[in-house]
C-alpha cells in the first residue's frame, strides 16, 4: 500500500493521466473514538491539468467500523464516491493529492450512522432499555446495559462542585 498520491507535473501528459490504486489506512488519522478504517482508501482516478490547477475524477473508496446510533453496536460500511471531482492548485511541479482525497471521505461520513446501512445490513431496532434514563421507576422499565467501552463521561466525577446537594 502506497502511503501518498503525489502527481508529478513532468510526467502528466497533456492530455491527462489515469491513476489508480490503495492508500494505507493510516491517512484517515482518525482518534480511537471515531470510526475506525478497517480497509486502505481505494482510488481510480483520471488527472489533467488546466493551466494553474489539477483536476481529479473518479472513484474513491473505503471501509470503515461505525457504531450505531439506535442499537449501539459496530458495523461496517464502505464509503463509496462514484463520481468524486477534487481541484488543487499546481504550485510546485508534485503536486500531493492525498489530503485532498483523504477530506472527500471523510465528509461523506453519515451524520447518524446505522447498522441496517452497513455492508452487511443488520435488523436496526432500538432496545427500549436505552429508553429508561428518563422514564419513572414506576414504569417497569429495567436500567440501560452497560456499555463495554470506556465511559466518556467519567472524568466529570472527580468535580465535586458540579454534583447535586441532597
Amino acid at each position: 500500500m502506497e502511503e501518498k498520491l503525489e502527481i508529478e507535473m513532468a510526467h502528466l501528459p497533456e492530455e491527462g493521466k489515469a491513476f489508480s490504486g490503495v492508500l494505507d489506512s493510516k491517512v484517515f488519522g482518525l482518534s480511537e473514538r471515531d470510526a475506525r478504517p478497517v480497509g486502505g482508501l481505494e482510488y481510480d482516478l483520471y488527472v489533467q491539468r488546466f493551466d494553474d490547477e489539477l483536476l481529479l475524477r473518479g472513484y474513491l473508496g473505503a471501509p470503515f467500523e461505525f457504531v450505531c446510533v439506535r442499537t449501539n453496536k459496530l458495523f461496517v460500511q464502505t464509503i463509496s464516491l462514484e463520481d468524486v471531482a477534487v481541484a488543487l492548485e499546481v504550485i510546485s511541479g508534485v503536486v500531493d493529492a492525498t489530503e485532498a482525497i483523504r477530506e472527500e471521505v471523510l465528509i461523506s461520513f453519515p451524520s447518524y450512522p446505522r447498522c441496517d446501512e452497513g455492508d452487511d445490513p443488520m435488523e436496526c431496532e432500538l432496545d427500549e432499555r436505552y429508553l429508561a434514563l428518563d422514564k419513572p421507576v414506576e414504569d417497569g422499565v429495567s436500567d440501560a446495559p452497560s456499555d463495554e467501552r470506556e465511559d466518556q463521561w467519567s472524568a466529570l466525577d472527580g468535580f465535586n462542585q458540579f454534583k447535586d446537594k441532597q
